[in-house]
């Protein structure tokens, strides 16, 4: 007997909705065009998606001034390519497992690290190859502590994979707050007005594991210490886990793969203003389109739109799109993250280390006053790859708040390094407990995709807001408003299966 699980349910249901057109027989036209702001991640899939759902009359513009994948990208060293941008990807992030499987691209198994934590004078923690010695360690010096929060984690991990099933039967949500609420009620809301620091003081989880555990991963996945919401949190806990994986020749390439797949028509420029538009058609009903305002190099252009999705960042740091008749606050503050990505030997001496050095990964806490958030060896994205010369140096992936400067990387590559790649990112929100959530419908027919980044920024949550605003978009098109922000919906889904 095959046993029913969320992915399986997840996947027959992608499998019924190719199946069974999506777009219903209202005797409402579907929609000319539609806009996408952002070639990411967010972006793509909300492309896809849109196609999934409107069919294939629609004409999905993309634009992007940039590269395609935004935030997931590679750069070269001695003729190998890395990731500079996102890396891991969960094993239970379904969507992302579906657009691999769709693209025909290969999961690749994201080598364990074994983690040191260095608080500026030494290895307050070392992993070891061995399971139960690290079990053991953590015992010995946390207590239970590991144990509270791996539960904690999962307890919550377990109804947030609900969203899939949602989504699948077409449910879509105006505001994160609503999914949230939908997946969790209250108590998942209530995740994003207080820090994971409360949150873990909560369930007995003491400062010693906050200091040396909890602090140095989201030091190491955002930036910033434990005073996060505790959503971002939690997801920030989830991607330390084992079993990541990553996309065979670059998590790119799903992007790329997205827009080709949905007949896309990529235009590269830079969106400068959106302004809504009245025109009187001829038997004397008057309709509202969007005016896309781009430019792409020295010149400039526009395009008209029924609907538009942003689906990158908009703050003054990130975005300089103008909307008209637009009041409510639509972004805030982004956290700078720098990679470097450096071809040596690293100084284990600079954390404090002496004698033999195992560690791959290195994460430091907040009282060491390091310069780095943290460090790890990285494989090249190809499988076949040959390691880099000569054979001591390896590849590491150094994250610092600013750039490091020659005189930094002479601190932790004493004896030189070669090549040498830096990217300079805004890398996510700047999160904070007392952050408003902004919604995903700016006005009628604008969406804002990126504002659950609000919540938590992921490659998996950009997906998931991407499907959640295409059906939304599709839904308020077609007056659908049953699929919208439903009440009870646990108990709606046990009458239609």
């Amino acid at each position: 007997m095959v046993k029913v699980t969320d992915a399986n349910l997840f996947f027959l249901a992608v499998w019924l909705s190719r199946a069974i057109a999506e777009t219903p027989s209202t005797g409402t036209a579907p929609p000319r065009r539609i806009a996408v702001i952002g070639a990411g991640i967010g972006g793509a899939s909300a492309a896809h998606f849109l196609r999934q759902h409107f069919g294939k009359s629609v004409k999905i513009d993309v634009y992007e001034s940039e590269a395609v994948g935004g935030r997931l990208a590679t750069t070269s060293i001695s003729g190998q390519e890395y990731e500079m941008g996102g890396t891991t990807i969960h094993p239970l992030n379904l969507h992302m497992k579906e657009f691999v499987k769709m693209l025909g691209l290969k999961e690749r198994l994201h080598p364990d690290n074994l983690l040191a934590v260095s608080d500026g004078e030494e290895f307050v923690f070392e992993e070891s190859n061995w399971f139960i010695v690290n079990i053991i360690k953590l015992i010995w010096r946390y207590g239970l502590d590991f144990v509270r929060m791996k539960m904690w984690v999962e307890s919550y991990q377990h109804r947030f994979m609900k969203i899939y099933r949602y989504q699948a039967h077409g449910y879509s949500f105006t505001t994160m707050d609503k999914l949230l609420h939908g997946l969790g009620g209250d108590e998942f809301v209530q995740m994003t007005k207080h820090s994971i620091d409360e949150a873990l003081q909560k369930i007995g989880i003491g400062h010693r594991f906050m200091d040396e555990m909890i602090t140095p991963i989201m030091r190491l996945n955002y930036g910033q210490s434990v005073n996060i919401n505790a959503f971002v949190g939690m997801m920030s806990l989830v991607s330390a886990e084992s079993a990541l994986w990553t996309v065979e020749g670059g998590n790119k390439l799903v992007c790329s793969g997205l827009l080709y797949s949905a007949k896309a028509n990529l235009i590269k420029g830079k969106v400068t203003s959106v302004e809504s538009k009245q025109r009187p058609l001829r038997n004397g009903e008057v309709v509202t389109f969007y005016e896309v305002n781009y430019t792409a190099g020295p010149d400039s252009g526009y395009n008209m739109y029924d609907i538009v999705i942003v689906a990158a960042p908009l703050h003054s740091g990130k975005s300089e799109i103008r909307f008209h008749d637009l009041t409510q606050p639509i972004g805030g503050q982004y956290q700078p993250m720098v990679v470097t990505l450096v071809l040596g030997r690293l100084n284990t001496s600079y954390f404090g280390h002496r004698g033999p050095f195992r560690p791959t990964a290195i994460t430091t806490t907040a009282q060491s006053g390091s310069f780095i958030l943290g460090a790890s060896v990285t494989p090249p994205v190809a499988p076949d790859a040959r390691p880099p010369s000569p054979a001591p140096a390896r590849v590491w992936k150094v994250l610092s708040p600013e750039p490091l400067g020659e005189e930094r990387l002479s601190r932790l590559f004493p004896t030189g390094h070669g090549a040498m790649r830096e990217a300079r990112w805004l890398a996510c929100p700047r999160y904070s407990p007392a952050d408003v959530v902004p919604p995903f419908v700016l006005r009628d027919r604008l969406y804002h995709l990126s504002a659950a980044e609000w919540a938590a920024s992921t490659m998996e949550m950009a997906a998931i807001a991407a499907k959640n605003v295409a059906l939304l978009a599709h839904h308020r098109w077609f007056q659908r408003l049953d699929k919208i922000d439903p009440d009870a919906l646990p108990q709606r889904l046990k009458t239609e299966l």
